[in-house]
């Protein structure tokens, strides 16, 4: 697949909301805008066309996306691109500093998550979920474990590949994955990792050694929820 890239420029934001060098005001100017993050969340694993991203933000106009992805671009944090083949068509992806911004995606997530106010049971989208299996891996329990693993999310297919304690994502099916999740949307997949859900009941079904599946669920937990 042959990508054009095609960039824009646009004025600095810095000091356009607080007038404050600190690095963390400058971010929040960059990605602070309602939906922005969520976009440079769901081009983590790589470009996607326009449609394809607002099918994954519901709640997002045409408006709202078309203005937030100029403005990402003009930032330099995504880049438009054209994809030949097998049809031409418009992809928007991340520049190497914006894939640089997922630790904070991560860690968000992850400090987020041990609020007592958070509801796992909200809509879910493919990518956000992939991104969570990488934010709640148990480091020390996947320690020698090594798998492949294949998710179809609706059409959305994805390949997991643990290892080192780690579990890089990427898009696409596996050539002989280990295991196969597949369920229609990411929320029972959700509900089965983190809600010790059984996958009937949610119409989850999965490929492979049942041992293993077993032991790859056991790998990913919620962190402890604060009181107030």
């Amino acid at each position: 697949m042959k990508l054009q890239k095609e960039t824009i420029k646009a004025e600095s934001p810095h000091g356009r909301w607080y007038g404050d060098a600190c690095g963390t005001a400058f971010g929040l100017e960059l990605l602070g805008e309602r939906w922005s993050l969520l976009i440079v969340r769901e081009l983590m694993l790589g470009p996607r066309r326009f449609s394809d991203i607002r099918a994954s933000l519901p709640g997002i106009s045409a408006k709202v996306l078309t203005e937030r992805l100029a403005g990402l671009e003009g930032h330099g944090v995504i880049m438009r691109s054209t994809a030949q083949d097998p049809v031409p068509a418009r992809l928007y992806g991340l520049t190497d500093w914006g894939y640089a911004a997922e630790p904070i995606i991560i860690e968000l997530g992850r400090w987020a998550a041990s609020s007592p106010l958070h509801d796992p049971t909200l809509p879910l989208s493919p990518v956000s979920f992939m991104l969570s299996l990488r934010t709640m891996l148990i480091n020390d329990a996947a320690h020698g474990m090594t798998a492949v693993v294949q998710f179809t999310i609706g059409t959305a297919q994805f390949t997991a590949r643990l290892a080192n304690c780690a579990l890089p994502v990427t898009r696409g099916e596996a050539d002989a994955p280990d295991l196969h999740f597949a369920a229609s949307a990411a929320p029972p997949l959700a509900a089965v990792f983190y809600g010790n859900a059984t996958p009937e009941p949610v119409n989850v079904e999965i490929t492979g050694d049942e041992g293993l599946c077993q032991r790859f669920i056991d790998l990913f937990e919620l962190p402890a929820q604060y009181t107030t």
